[in-house]
Order: structure tokens, then C-alpha cells, then sequence
């Protein structure tokens, strides 16, 4: 599928950009472009990768005419650029929605307008049941990214969504911290210990985005099964993992952080399609004339619960330690790089 063809990756310098990377870039596709506003992260993975095949583009997704300078000449897109980070969100609400909504907006303006084949844009379970504004924002980008697809033809240009939950190892994750904190011999700073998280790696991630790629139907929701394990356990798992006994110390939560996070609400859950490792959520494509599919009785039965971090299937603390060491971070640091 993508042989020979042109690949834009928006916010490309971002963990999730460089994994793609590293799975694409010996394959035998034609171009892969990386979009971002960082100069110094792409001189980075200039140098890095040195691959004729990688093309960088300073811009930013908040400028429409930026956006279409490097959509031009695309076949596939993946929208990976967000502001990502919960607390600073929360007392920036209006850069989350100039970026994560209008910017979205903007994308995807742009690649209709220029034809693109394909668009899967990412997204997080903050989204589901958003209570801080980075998940709110987030959620608006769905909204928008499903009434964009509504009005354009699949066989012209194609938009779906993936939603997953925390991506171990990622650029301001807890992993990276707690690793710090134990080469350093400080205390690990866990905000509530029975709090809860989903646990993927950034490899499960772009597997995901490839399957939603593979077989997206027009404003598909796409959403992987994944374990999860409480904050205390990952704490736990960490120091064994690095043989340290350095204490927890216990610091409350962080503005705008959940206690269980969710992958698909009871709604959602209710018209997905399980296809075994994924759950697939189609769009809602009724018009507004609400009344004649109440006259025809098309209702659906709401599912009984939510999928979360706290009803999925829980990691013992020696399967995190397992789960943690698979990424690519953990293993570069326990090997002395």
C-alpha cells in the first residue's frame, strides 16, 4: 500500500514520529515528511537518520497556509501534532484548542483540498469523559474530525481516528521521570498510588494506526485492548526493574488528572465491533432529521459499563516490569547508553 508513495507525519519530531521512523524508512516507500515547528529536533533527526527518503517542513498545524505547503503532493497523513500535557493544558486551555481543535481543522482542510488519499489522526483516552482541557480539547478534535468526514467522498479522501492510552517511555511520561529519580537516588513521586493507567508502547501505537489505516471505514473510531496497572505498581515494578530501594513518596494528584482513564465509553461500546485485539467505533452518520429513525425504532441497547483502565485486565508488577523493559528507552538505559 505504500510503495513508492508520500507520507506526512504532522508533530513528526514527537516520540510517536520516530517509531514510525524506524518502521518505514528501510521499506519501499517513495517519501516520508516530517512537519513540525521544532528546528532543532529536526536538525536532530536529520543527522540521525540521514535518508534521502526523509523530508522536513518548519510550520505549524495552527497556520493553514503552512499546512498546505506541506500537505501538497501527499498520499497518506498521519496527525500526530497535539499539545499533550495535562497540567500545562489546563492553564493554557485556549493553545490546547488552537492547537488540538483548530489545528486539527486546518489539517484537515488541507488534505481534502489537495486529494490525499488517507488521513488517521491520533488521539487519547482523556478524550472519553474528558475532565481537563487537554482532554476536552482532544474531544472537540473527534467532533471535528468526524464532521469533516461526513462531508467528503471515502473514495477521495479517507479520515479515521485512533484513541490509546498512555504510551510507555513517550516524551513527559511517568516513566522517564521515575527512571531519573532512580539514577539520581531521589524519592519517586507518585501523585495516588491506586490511581490507574493503560500501558502501551510506541510500537503497539503505530501498530495501531496501521491497522486503522488498513481497515478504516469513513470516520471510524479505532481503539486497541490493552492492560493497565495502578501508578503504586508501576513505582514498584520501576525500582525493581533498576534494583533500587529508594522510597515512594506520595504527592497528590496533578491538576486535571483522573483516577481511571477510559478507552470507550458506555456509549460507544454499546455499536463497537470487537475485531479481537481492537475495537472498531463507527461513525454516526444520521442526518439531523432525528425523528424518522425514532419512528422506525433504530435504537440501540447501551452497554452495562465502560472500557477503563479499572475494569481491563490488570498487570502484576512483575508483567510491568516485563512490559517496561520492551521499550526501546528502558533498554538503551539498562544497557549504559
Amino acid at each position: 500500500m505504500f510503495k513508492d508513495k508520500t507520507l506526512l507525519i504532522t508533530g513528526g519530531t514527537g516520540s510517536f514520529g520516530n517509531t514510525v521512523l524506524k518502521h518505514f524508512l528501510h521499506t519501499d516507500i517513495g517519501e516520508i515528511r516530517i512537519f513540525s515547528r521544532d528546528e532543532k529536533k529536526q536538525d536532530d533527526m536529520r543527522k540521525f537518520f540521514n535518508n534521502d527518503k526523509l523530508k522536513f517542513y518548519i510550520g505549524d498545524v495552527r497556520n493553514l497556509e503552512s499546512v498546505r505547503e506541506a500537505v501538497r503532493g501527499v498520499d497518506f497523513i498521519f496527525h500526530a501534532a497535539a499539545l499533550k500535557q495535562v497540567p500545562s493544558c489546563e492553564f493554557f486551555p485556549m493553545e490546547a484548542v488552537r492547537t488540538n481543535v483548530l489545528g486539527t481543522d486546518n489539517v484537515l482542510t488541507a488534505a481534502i483540498d489537495e486529494g490525499v488519499s488517507r488521513i488517521v489522526c491520533l488521539s487519547t483516552d482523556k478524550a472519553a469523559y474528558p475532565i481537563n482541557a487537554m482532554g476536552t480539547s482532544k474531544a472537540m478534535m473527534e467532533k471535528v474530525i468526524i464532521a469533516k468526514s461526513r462531508n467528503v467522498d471515502p473514495a477521495r479522501t479517507l479520515i479515521a481516528c485512533t484513541r490509546y492510552g498512555n504510551v510507555m517511555a513517550s516524551r513527559g511520561s511517568v516513566i522517564p521521570l521515575f527512571a531519573e529519580q532512580i539514577r539520581a537516588g531521589r524519592a519517586l513521586t507518585v501523585t495516588d498510588p491506586s490511581m490507574t493507567r493503560f500501558l502501551m508502547n510506541l510500537d503497539e501505537a503505530v501498530e495501531l494506526v496501521l491497522f486503522a489505516f488498513e481497515h478504516a471505514n469513513q470516520g471510524d473510531l479505532f481503539v486497541q485492548k490493552a492492560d493497565a496497572s495502578t501508578v503504586g505498581d508501576l513505582a514498584v515494578a520501576m525500582k525493581k526493574l533498576f534494583q533500587s530501594d529508594v522510597e515512594v513518596r506520595v504527592i497528590g494528584t496533578r491538576h486535571g488528572e483522573k483516577a481511571h482513564e477510559t478507552l470507550l465509553t458506555r456509549e460507544e461500546r454499546a455499536k463497537a465491533e470487537d475485531l479481537g485485539g481492537y475495537f472498531r467505533v463507527p461513525a454516526d452518520v444520521r442526518d439531523l432529521n432525528y425523528g424518522k429513525f425514532v419512528e422506525q425504532g433504530e435504537m440501540v441497547a447501551e452497554s452495562t459499563e465502560e472500557y477503563t483502565s479499572h475494569n481491563t485486565r490488570r498487570l502484576t508488577v512483575d508483567e510491568i516490569v516485563e512490559k517496561v523493559k520492551s521499550t526501546d528507552y528502558i533498554q538503551q538505559l539498562l544497557a549504559g547508553v
